[in-house]
């Protein structure tokens, strides 16, 4: 039988395109949901409105701020069920304050995703033209968001891939994983997590495993 491969057949920062060959459908197929579900990006979790005054209700304006892609650096942070801090409110280590003060003068204003202010440089939405609110003239909206660490198999807005397949390739030992990004991760980030989890799932199964204590035979 042929020893098992990996090669990287095409790599971006949105999307990564990946060959096994001779290594089984369920492992990659592992690396795809642990993609999607445990790789933990940022998302606002959490957001005060201070000031509203445009068409659209207060959880439209949370539920929609939630769904921006915030660009994450990976071991930076920690969860905030595994922060030493033990505050409801976080601190620097495990969330990561934006703010907002827009308001429409003289015509009306499409607020957008790149007028957030963040605390941290490093942590900003993933695209500046993603529409939050409009305001008709004299409208405000002011609001802080507070953004945590989460997964997807808690929320969608914590997944990191907006694409994760897995597909045959030319041959019956060959199978393709291909990830698509939302931006908040690089697709090689995205892999490189997933498999580092896939890894870490493995060593804890076979110590447990070696652990058990076997029944005497009669």
């Amino acid at each position: 039988m042929a020893s098992p491969s990996v090669e990287v057949v095409e790599k971006s920062n949105e999307r990564i395109v990946v060959k096994f060959n001779n290594i089984p459908r369920q492992y990659v197929n592992a690396l795809r949901r642990l993609a999607i579900s445990e790789v933990p990006t940022l998302a606002i979790d959490d957001v005060v409105i201070l000031e509203n005054s445009s068409v659209m209700h207060d959880e439209a304006v949370a539920h929609r701020l939630g769904l921006i892609p915030l660009r994450t650096d990976p071991g930076r942070f920690v969860m905030p069920h595994e922060c030493d801090c033990g505050s409801t409110l976080g601190c620097s280590k495990c969330r990561v304050l934006l703010v907002l003060d827009a308001e429409a003068t003289d015509k009306t204003k499409v607020v957008t995703s790149g007028e957030m202010v963040s605390e941290d440089e490093m942590v900003r939405p993933v695209s500046k033209d993603i529409p939050v609110v409009v305001l008709a003239p004299s409208q405000k909206l002011k609001f802080e968001a507070y953004a945590r660490l989460g997964t997807g198999k808690q929320h969608a807005k914590w997944q990191p891939t907006s694409a994760a397949v897995v597909k045959d390739g030319k041959d019956e030992d060959e199978i393709i994983l291909v990830l698509e990004t939302t931006g908040a991760l690089t697709a090689e980030e995205i892999l490189k997590e997933a498999t580092e989890r896939l890894q870490s799932k493995i060593k804890n199964f076979k110590q447990g495993m070696a652990s058990l204590k076997m029944p005497k035979s009669a």
